[in-house]
């Protein structure tokens, strides 16, 4: 897919791997129009509210055309055993997840249908939708949701040659990760049990996602782009040794 000219859509776009994203596809010739409630947004809009969905869909086609390169990027985090959880925090953090990614491609996948253009849908997911994490319940079910998603919207939006993937980054630095940059140790552990031996940066996540959205016969898939820190086994009886050693 060439991205010149094109109409591109990134939500969550005023910070982090969003924000790395559209810097990217300007840079690649595409009219990006960032959806955010942040500052630096160029259209104001809570994806979990479907009428502002509905707004920010109106206001771009009217400002810049049919966004035929989408971007569901919009996330929050949330920690918290599930006994624990309030329902209200369950409630947020799948409105935003879960619900704000579907309205997300709804909308623009009817503009994309409505003005037969095709296109390209990718929703920003991660590693814990298929990894149980401890304190993460909310979160890890709510990018669990979304993988399935994407693969029913890729079945049901095929025929309409628009294609539906998700990106699925690990630790990365970005203003999510919040206050458990400054668990002492936490950092230096996650760097050991990556294959690459650090966490990732927002840019490098961001090409991952720009390179899926290139990828013309890839559809209903959840790319990882965690540095290949999924491939450590919980057993990890290697590591247990070097550790009993001294090593890292």
């Amino acid at each position: 897919m060439d991205l010149e000219g094109r109409v591109a859509v990134v939500t969550g776009g005023a910070s982090g791997m969003g924000e790395a994203l559209v810097g990217l596809l300007r840079s690649a010739g595409a009219r990006t129009v960032v959806w955010d409630l942040a500052a630096g947004a160029d259209v104001e809009c809570d994806v979990s509210d479907p009428d502002a969905i509905d707004a920010a869909i109106e206001e771009t086609v009217r400002r810049a055309g049919v966004p035929t390169v989408v971007t569901a990027c919009a996330g929050i985090g949330a920690s918290g055993v599930l006994l624990d959880v309030s329902p209200e925090t369950w409630d947020r953090v799948m409105g935003v997840n879960l619900r704000g990614p579907w309205l997300t491609i709804r909308a623009t996948a009817r503009a994309m249908i409505e003005g037969e253009t095709g296109g390209s849908i990718v929703a920003f997911s991660s590693i814990s939708a298929r990894l149980s994490d401890r304190g993460m319940g909310p979160y890890c079910t709510s990018k669990a949701g979304l993988d399935m998603l994407v693969k029913v919207a890729a079945c049901e939006l095929g025929e309409h040659a628009i294609r539906v993937n998700a990106v699925a980054p690990g630790v990365t630095r970005t203003p999510m990760l919040g206050g458990a940059e400054q668990i002492p140790g936490w950092l230096d552990e996650i760097s050991d049990r990556s294959a690459l031996g650090r966490p990732g940066e927002a840019e490098e996540v961001a090409q991952v996602a720009l390179a899926v959205h290139r990828l013309d016969w890839v559809t209903g898939e959840s790319i990882a782009a965690d540095g290949g820190l999924r491939l450590h086994s919980a057993i990890d009886s290697f590591g247990a040794v070097q550790r009993a050693r001294g090593k890292r």
